[in-house]
């Protein structure tokens, strides 16, 4: 019996296929499983047949859209896709894989796979009165994958005689079998209780967090057999929940990351390849550039973007190669410079250190956070941070600013202070809070950088710490030698914070650069984004400043400062 997924593999990881990194190690990742199939380490087995049936299953459809009816023929990469995910089973010869998260360029047929399966699975996966949705953030979004389906039914006789298409209200039923087909949308109303045995989820990067896959998901688990498929091309939101999934898929998929019951392959270019270079192309666009006029096609998009540049090229590289694209014009850190800034190492490692604190505080009802950098002997610098937030606000901005302040409460990041019908921060708790760390690791507190905004009420309690208090102006002037050298810091790796620290993380997703007419910078939230707090990188910056005046380096060379920042961007003059 041929395997064609598994032949199909072993051509990519034998060079004989072009591919980018990700999707050659999906390969291996199905080569390698082959291997220690039926272990203790590893209980699922490979069912050729299986896999075969869904793809000759597909190859019995009808594309009806075109000049004329073609039958469908898949790809080498579709065979694949669709194969895996059917031919992995565990021990009760159920589908291994109960989630998936496949990305392409546009284009490429992603609707098109989860429209195959989701007839397949409707009508002919041995289930009865199941659920099936096609799931987005929109409903016109929503209906992509259902009119895939729909069409693949409306395009053959016999097909036409097992479904029924209600197309006014978006709703397709399986005859025999009774399964229903549904699309929903966020705006439509889509929350809790959906219990699918298959749901496709379109164009994650558009979803603006994790709510409608998490209500999904969830709905699933009582469920011997399902398969929630996500589908999506890379966009240039890095604080989304589709960059965190396409991280975590990522991290599976070299091996740092284990989940069996997950399906992951991503089509993309390689760091260093010739972005204008139609070779490359196919590695994002498998379907696409395998055809002459869509190669053409990509060729033509190439030179524009190429030659317009800016929101243009942006364009191309996340549509059409696939690629994450950092809107960078005005952010203040590259995320992944940062990730490598996150170390191992807790406040208890800083005990008896001297230290400069940095206070951020709040209008009253939002995060307050306290932050305390220690130079280290080697010339870095740990950074610890924490944020407070009042109990009557908690619930409020968990909904306004889609974060999850109940879970970094949990995990100690945040402390909730006060009772229920507190609804502003009380700063003589937060000095207090202060005070007891310092006394509990033995610091040895230096300088004191506050922000003078609501200040008074409790300067008094700060100049109980026994060092220098020193007023933080939040202008870009006072601002700029702190918040430049920061970021040189980061960018070399000098900046070190607790690795378990997502809500400094998250700060920093949020943090742009304002600039002055004199060319001085200092951060602010990015535009459109007011419930996206900073927070905690004000307070590291305060620290920072009161560092840098205890030690008699407010003064820079700003000739040299751009030096340095233009070599560690690879802009050497």
């Amino acid at each position: 019996m041929i395997d064609r997924v598994t032949e199909y593999a072993r051509a990519v990881v034998a060079g004989k296929v072009i591919a980018g990194t990700p999707h050659i190690q999906a390969c291996q990742r199905h080569l390698r499983d082959l291997e220690r199939q039926n272990t203790e380490e590893f209980p699922y087995h490979w069912d050729i047949k299986r896999a075969n049936r869904i793809l000759e299953y597909a190859e019995m459809l009808t594309i009806a859209e075109g000049e004329e009816p073609i039958q469908v023929k898949l790809r080498g990469f579709q065979d694949f896709d669709l194969g895996c995910r059917f031919g992995w089973l565990n021990q009760k010869n159920k589908r291994r894989f109960r989630r998936s998260y496949i990305s392409k360029a546009r284009q490429n047929g992603k609707s098109f796979e989860n429209g195959i399966i989701g007839t397949y699975v409707a009508g002919f996966g041995g289930y009865n009165y199941g659920k099936l949705f096609t799931v987005a953030t929109k409903k016109r979004q929503a209906k992509i994958a259902w009119e895939e389906m729909a069409k693949f039914i409306q395009a053959d006789e016999d097909l036409s005689e097992k479904f029924k298409v209600y197309d006014y209200k978006s709703l397709i039923r399986a005859l025999e079998t009774q399964c229903t087909i549904e699309a929903l949308s966020r705006e439509g109303g889509l929350d809790d209780g959906f219990r699918g045995i298959f749901i496709s989820v379109d164009e994650i990067h558009q979803h603006k967090d994790n709510k409608i896959y998490k209500a999904l998901y969830n709905g699933t688990r009582a469920l011997d057999e399902t398969l929630v498929s996500m589908i999506t091309t890379r966009g240039d939101k890095l604080n989304s929940f589709c960059y965190e999934m396409d991280s975590y898929c990522l991290d599976i998929l070299n091996g740092t990351a284990t989940a069996e019951d997950f399906f992951v392959d991503i089509y993309t270019l390689d760091k260093g390849d010739n972005l204008f270079d139609p070779k490359n192309f196919i590695k994002a666009n498998p379907f696409l550039a395998s055809n002459e006029d869509g190669l053409n096609q990509l060729i033509i998009e190439a030179q524009t973007a190429k030659d317009m540049g800016g929101s243009e090229l942006r364009d191309f590289m996340t549509k059409s190669l696939n690629m994450w694209v950092r809107n960078a014009d005005d952010q203040y850190i590259d995320p992944d410079k940062l990730k490598k800034c996150a170390k191992n190492k807790k406040l208890d490692s800083m005990r008896g250190k001297e230290c400069y604190i940095g206070l951020d505080l709040s209008g009253g009802g939002d995060l307050t956070t306290l932050s305390l950098e220690f130079p280290l002997d080697d010339g870095h610098f740990y950074t610890y941070s924490h944020s407070f937030m009042p109990k009557g606000r908690l619930e409020e901005h968990i909904e306004t600013d889609t974060a999850p302040y109940d879970i970094w409460a949990n995990k100690n990041l945040i402390t909730v202070t006060g009772g229920q019908m507190d609804f502003k921060n009380d700063y003589k708790f937060i000095v207090k809070h202060l005070k007891d760390i310092i006394s509990e690791y033995e610091l040895q507190p230096q300088a004191c950088g506050y922000d003078p905004h609501n200040a008074d009420g409790f300067l008094a309690d700060l100049e109980e710490l026994g060092c220098p208090l020193i007023m933080v102006t939040q202008s870009a002037r006072f601002l700029n030698d702190a918040t430049v050298d920061m970021r040189l810091n980061i960018k070399s790796e000098k900046f070190e914070y607790d690795q378990e620290n997502e809500l400094l993380a998250w700060s920093f997703s949020n943090a742009a650069v304002v600039e002055n007419s004199f060319g001085e910078i200092k951060i602010d939230k990015k535009v459109g984004a007011k419930t996206k707090r900073i927070d905690p990188i004000d307070a590291c910056i305060n620290a920072h400043v009161a560092y840098q005046k205890c030690n008699d380096i407010e003064n820079q060379d700003l000739e040299k400062n751009m030096e340095d920042y233009l070599s560690l961007m690879g802009w050497d003059k």
